[in-house]
């Protein structure tokens, strides 16, 4: 069967919740692409309480809402394992995305019945292509702790980011999730946003993936660990011709928290001071004026308009100016489900 007919795309569900919930943006490695900008996102590390609170406004008593903690690194927050009993009280699903080096002994101060997902980020299949993305000896770590956490009972998943340093080691990765015990595998696009974007800029380096290369790569690489049992996804970033665009901010409900107390809707837009909502004195205020919300429901050629205002770059055309590709909402994923599945 042919790799690429293998992968579905997950439709946007009316009424989903995804609360992305940044307790600090601290981080103990300096990642090349990090996200993370303390001018835009604030250097608060949220006290339990104040993360409690704010876990509060999002959360559904009659339904499950998905929860992932995030940072700078979220294992450096000393109050996470009590963050986590908390969550879950409330009706959350819980993930926690980690860089792989799990502080405060995480995994001996909550139980695989408390936390669905540990997530690992892992930019490499050895140490000579992921460390000098992520750091020296980071491989080491990652992995090793990834190990302890299948051996201890946890839903283990891993997240590469693909950019033009480690796209042609993408095909290597399928073999070391099985060894690790890794049973779902996230392949992420690369972002122009925090540290990657001020280095585009100084044209350190090019990180972006040209559209044939992740259509040629990524797709095929996805079926590889589903046939292997680990249930891959992936962003869908480019539509067919006769796909609608949708945009999750129109149909889903996305939450990106900030220490800071601003709230996206858009991960695009959170290098800038267009924040839909920021929390106030405990509650969830929607802001008025020309914010992120207001661009979701206008409709152009290029498909998504944040990728257009924000990215332009990413978009290549015809002579008759027509787009040649148009761009999906950044969080519409594909997923290829593991043979038998």
């Amino acid at each position: 069967m042919n790799e690429i007919l293998t992968a579905k795309t997950v439709a946007f569900q009316p009424g989903e919740r995804n609360v992305f919930f940044h307790l600090l943006t601290a981080c103990n490695l300096s990642c090349r692409h990090c996200y993370i900008n303390p001018a835009q996102h604030g250097s608060t590390t949220l006290s339990m309480a104040t993360a409690v609170s704010w876990l509060r406004l999002f959360a559904r008593p009659d339904k499950q809402t998905k929860l992932i903690l995030l940072g700078g690194e979220p294992t450096l927050h000393p109050d996470l394992a009590a963050i986590i009993r908390t969550a879950k009280s409330m009706r959350y699903a819980v993930t926690v995305d980690s860089n792989g080096f799990l502080f405060h002994n995480l995994l001996d101060r909550v139980t695989p019945e408390e936390l669905d997902y540990l997530s690992f980020s892992l930019d490499g299949p050895e140490a000579a292509v992921n460390d000098p993305i992520r750091g020296q000896g980071v491989f080491t770590v990652c992995t090793d702790n990834i190990r302890r956490a299948v051996a201890a009972g946890f839903s283990v998943s891993l997240i590469y980011t693909v950019s033009s340093l480690n796209i042609d080691h993408l095909h290597r990765m399928p073999a070391l999730l099985e060894d690790l015990g890794v049973r779902r595998f996230f392949i992420q696009v690369i972002g122009l946003r925090g540290a990657s974007a001020v280095s585009t800029v100084k044209t350190e380096v090019d990180w972006q993936v040209d559209p044939e290369r992740w259509l040629a790569v990524v797709p095929r690489v996805a079926a590889e660990a589903a046939r292997l049992g680990i249930h891959a996804v992936y962003p869908k970033v480019y539509l067919e011709s006769d796909e609608p665009f949708l945009c999750a901010g129109l149909v889903a409900e996305n939450y990106f928290v900030f220490p800071n107390g601003r709230v996206y809707r858009c991960p695009l837009c959170e290098d800038y001071p267009i924040h839909s909502f920021h929390i106030q004195e405990n509650r969830l205020v929607h802001r008025d004026g020309l914010n992120e919300d207001r661009f979701f429901p206008l409709v152009i050629p290029e498909g998504c308009v944040m990728n257009r205002l924000l990215q332009p770059e990413n978009i290549r055309y015809h002579a008759d100016g027509s787009p040649v590709h148009r761009i999906s909402c950044c969080l519409l994923k594909q997923e290829v489900l593991p043979t038998g599945v």
